[in-house]
């Protein structure tokens, strides 16, 4: 049995798990406990960009715990696409903190 590239190149080892939830985490309690901070000038939520900040998180916590998907959930919760989507989610927190 073959170990599949994800579970054993550069994105497996601890420091890429850390940073997936050094990334997850404080988006995550921040949306939890001050999902407030994430309005932008005139009193709304971007829906949209919010789930795909969401999908972020969860990638960070699947990656960052250890869990590797099978099959086309493996793509959908990649960590590249994840650290990616929490850069996001960070961006529009310092966009709205600007407005």
């Amino acid at each position: 049995m073959t170990t599949p590239a994800v579970e054993r190149g550069p994105l497996a080892g601890g420091a890429s798990r850390a940073l997936s939830l050094a990334l997850a985490s404080p988006l995550a309690l921040l949306l939890l406990i001050h999902p407030a901070a994430f309005l932008d000038g005139q009193g709304r939520y971007s829906h949209a960009l919010l789930m795909a900040v969401m999908l972020g998180i969860s990638t960070g916590f699947i990656h960052g715990v250890g869990f590797v998907p099978r099959g086309l959930w493996r793509w959908v919760f990649h960590p590249l696409a994840g650290w990616a989507l929490a850069a996001l989610g960070y961006a529009l927190l310092w966009q709205a903190r600007l407005a």
